[in-house]
């Protein structure tokens, strides 16, 4: 990359930038799990636009409905208003993914991004319950607007507010305390009169925290915090902005502990072709909202909801594409663990096609991402101190792409590591 080539960036953008850092190439085209820069270099995408790709770039089913729909003169900005295209969505919505996993949920459209839907998701929380304080976890990550970040555990992200994070507490998400039992402290506090711990309005969770590491949930872990906030008459947010869509195997990341959480924030793949929007589903007793209390100019996207709703109707017709990513899922964690036994001081962990690759050394892991970069591969870091290296392939990515893109992960940490 010459200095010419990037001095437009340098020159006019903020430096509030950050991915570009990582990746020192000016990207041009896409097509399914691979990015191409304006030199024609090819990149395997195991970033996947931070999970909003989950059916890969420029998705040929997604491109043709969108395409049609633009020509056509389909409504592209709609706020609220009724149009052909949400209902379209609202049908298959409940057609394909509510009814057939027995899901009794109203849908708000809030603004188009996952941080809109969680401030959504907490505003309905405190006004349906009337009390304040909402419990997260440590290691969290819900967004960068204020509400969002009040729940997020990063330090960092939460000091870039620039004022006090209140009416949250943190609790210990499972495995933090390396103890059976990472409820036992949420419990004693809660039913403790004189423990200082208001009855929250609510406890918002990630079944897998992406950002945080990826550390994953158990199942049981899971149960117990819906049965917890159940017997309490705390609602259960759980946020499957980037663990939703499939990404775990299931469309909801929630489905493989049997709950039914009170509010589901979606955002992301929802889009289906990447395009910004952003879903609350919850309970319909919890349907509170004045005419008009919650709004944005831009949470009628409708050319995201023909192609969100063609997502569906391809993908989630059949349990194909599920079964497609637990099996992909297990090809690369079996993968990962033959890495990681073969460089001391790694270890793997993940879900479905989210996994992550732990290292001691939590210097090794940026070195690592650029060493892939270098190589033709697109993985991020995540973890408190960015000591993981996260791997998100889309979901459409083939077999000889997964063992790809581990070839090329290998040769980077041969070299950092080796």
């Amino acid at each position: 990359m010459t200095v010419a080539e990037m001095t437009v960036f340098e020159a006019l953008e903020s430096n509030v930038r950050g991915y570009c850092r990582c990746w020192p190439a000016v990207f041009d085209t896409a097509s399914g799990a691979w990015l191409r820069d304006e030199n024609g270099r090819e990149y395997l995408d195991f970033f996947a636009g931070a999970g909003s790709l989950n059916y890969g770039h420029n998705n040929p089913v997604l491109k043709r409905a969108l395409l049609d729909y633009i020509i056509r003169d389909g409504i592209t900005h709609g706020l609220d208003m009724s149009t052909v295209a949400k209902r379209g969505l609202l049908e298959s919505l409940r057609d394909i993914v509510l009814d057939p996993r027995g899901l009794d949920y109203k849908v708000q459209f809030p603004g188009p991004t996952g941080t809109n839907a969680v401030e959504a998701a907490l505003k309905l929380a405190r006004k349906v319950t009337g009390r304040q304080t909402v419990l997260s976890f440590t290691n969290a990550f819900h967004g960068m607007s204020l509400g969002a970040l009040s729940v997020t555990g990063n330090t960092a992200k939460r000091a870039g507010a620039g004022v006090p994070l209140g009416h949250a507490m943190p609790m210990p998400y499972d495995g933090y305390l390396g103890v059976a039992d990472d409820l036992l402290w949420m419990r004693r506090v809660l039913d403790d009169p004189s423990s200082g711990v208001d009855r929250p309005a609510a406890v918002i969770v990630e079944t897998v925290q992406g950002e945080g590491g990826v550390n994953v949930a158990r199942a049981e872990w899971l149960r117990g915090l819906a049965e917890l906030c159940s017997a309490r008459g705390i609602l259960l947010i759980v946020d499957d902005v980037q663990m939703g869509c499939g990404r775990t195997g299931p469309f909801f990341s929630f489905e493989i502990a049997g709950i039914v959480p009170d509010i589901v924030t979606l955002s992301k793949s929802i889009g289906g072709y990447g395009l910004p929007m952003a879903l609350v589903l919850f309970k319909p007793e919890l349907d509170q909202w004045s005419p008009g209390e919650h709004n944005g100019t831009f949470r009628g996207n409708n050319p995201a909801f023909v192609t969100a709703r063609v997502a569906l109707e391809h993908y989630w017709s059949d349990p194909a594409l599920e079964r497609a990513t637990l099996a992909k899922g297990e090809r690369l964690g079996r993968a990962l663990s033959e890495l990681a036994a073969a460089f001391p001081g790694i270890t793997t962990r993940g879900r479905g096609l989210m996994h992550g690759v732990a290292f001691a050394d939590r210097s090794h892991a940026e070195k690592v991402g650029r060493a892939a970069f270098d190589r033709g591969l697109l993985v991020e870091t995540s973890g408190s101190v960015d000591e993981v290296v996260k791997l998100m392939p889309p979901l459409i990515a083939t077999d000889a792409e997964i063992d790809r893109g581990v070839e090329l992960l290998a040769g980077a940490i041969e070299a950092v590591c080796g």
